[in-house]
C-alpha cells in the first residue's frame, strides 16, 4: 500500500486542506494534486500543509495545450502557462508535472503534433534545470479533436525520446491506454521513461467519454496484468487511483477515499 496516491480528482468534492489531512489520517502517503485546487489556497500554504501532515506529492496536474487551444474553445498561452505549472511543481515538492498536450488546432492534425513536440523541446530544459520532469500522458483518440493530439504510449515516447529521461518521460493511463493492442510493447520500450501509472475502471456502457470512470474493479481494465507491466519496465513510482465520476464527486471525500483503498488493495496491490 506505500505506493498507492490518491490523484485529488478522485475526491473533487475536497479541498487541498481536506484532501491532505484526510489522506494522512487513511494512510495514503501520496497525492496528486491539481492546479486550480492549489490555487484556492496558494501555492505556498499547500507546501506547507503537505508537509505538515508528511504527505508527498505524486504529480502536478497540469501543464500543457500547446496546441492553443483549450476543450471548451477558447485560446491559451500553452507555454506560458506550463512555465509557470513547472514552478509550482517544484515549489510543492512535486517531481512529475502531467502534461495533457492539446486537441487540434487550426493548422491541422500534423502541425498540431509537431507543435506539441516543438514545445517540449522548447521546456524540457527549463523542467530539468528546476528538478521537474515533464510527464507526456496520452489520452483515449475520442479525445484527440478536444483534449490531446498524442493518443498512444509509443506517440508519447516517440517525442520523450528526443530528450533526457530525468527531464521528458510517459504516463500510463489505463483507462486511456488499456484498449490498445501494443500496450504491453509499448511499456516495454517505455523502460526508464514511465514517469506514472494511474489506474481507474471504465464504466461499460460507457455514458460519458470524460466522467465514464469507475474505481478499479468496477469495469473490464486488466489492472494486475497492466500493473505487472509497468513494474516490469522498472516503474517504481507512486499509483495514483484517478477517477473522474460524477456520482463519486457528490460523497463524502472520507467514504470515496475508503473506498479508493479497498479497491487498490483488491484490484492492483
Amino acid at each position: 500500500m506505500d505506493r498507492l496516491s490518491l490523484n485529488q480528482i478522485t475526491t473533487k468534492s475536497w479541498t487541498l486542506p481536506e484532501a491532505v489531512a484526510g489522506c494522512a489520517a487513511a494512510g495514503v502517503g501520496w497525492i496528486g494534486l491539481w492546479r486550480d485546487k492549489v490555487a484556492e489556497v496558494g501555492a505556498c500554504r499547500a507546501a506547507r500543509l503537505l508537509k505538515d501532515y508528511d504527505v508527498r506529492v505524486s504529480s502536478l496536474c497540469r501543464g500543457g495545450f500547446f496546441t492553443g487551444i483549450e476543450p471548451d474553445g477558447s485560446e491559451v498561452d500553452g507555454l506560458a502557462r506550463t512555465r509557470e505549472a513547472i514552478d509550482e511543481a517544484a515549489l510543492l515538492g512535486a517531481d512529475v508535472l502531467v502534461l495533457v498536450v492539446g486537441g487540434i488546432g487550426a493548422d491541422g492534425l500534423a502541425a498540431s503534433r509537431q507543435r506539441v513536440a516543438d514545445a517540449v523541446g522548447e521546456l524540457a530544459p527549463y523542467a530539468g534545470e528546476r528538478g521537474i520532469r515533464l510527464g507526456l500522458e496520452p489520452l483515449h483518440p475520442m479525445q484527440c479533436a478536444e483534449r490531446s493530439v498524442l493518443s498512444t504510449v509509443d506517440q508519447a515516447l516517440a517525442i520523450a525520446r528526443e530528450h533526457p529521461h530525468e527531464q521528458v518521460g510517459v504516463i500510463v493511463d489505463e483507462f486511456h491506454v488499456w484498449w490498445d493492442p501494443r500496450i504491453e510493447e509499448s511499456i516495454a520500450a517505455a523502460a526508464g521513461r514511465i514517469a506514472g501509472f494511474h489506474v481507474c475502471d471504465q464504466l461499460v456502457p460507457l455514458p460519458d467519454p470524460l466522467l465514464g470512470r469507475a474505481l478499479p474493479g468496477d469495469g473490464p481494465i486488466p489492472h494486475r496484468r497492466l500493473r505487472s507491466c509497468v513494474d516490469a519496465a522498472g516503474y517504481t513510482g507512486p499509483i495514483e487511483v484517478e477517477v473522474f465520476n460524477a456520482e463519486l464527486w457528490r460523497r463524502p471525500g472520507a467514504d470515496v477515499l475508503a473506498d479508493v483503498v479497498t479497491a487498490y488493495r483488491d484490484h492492483v496491490a
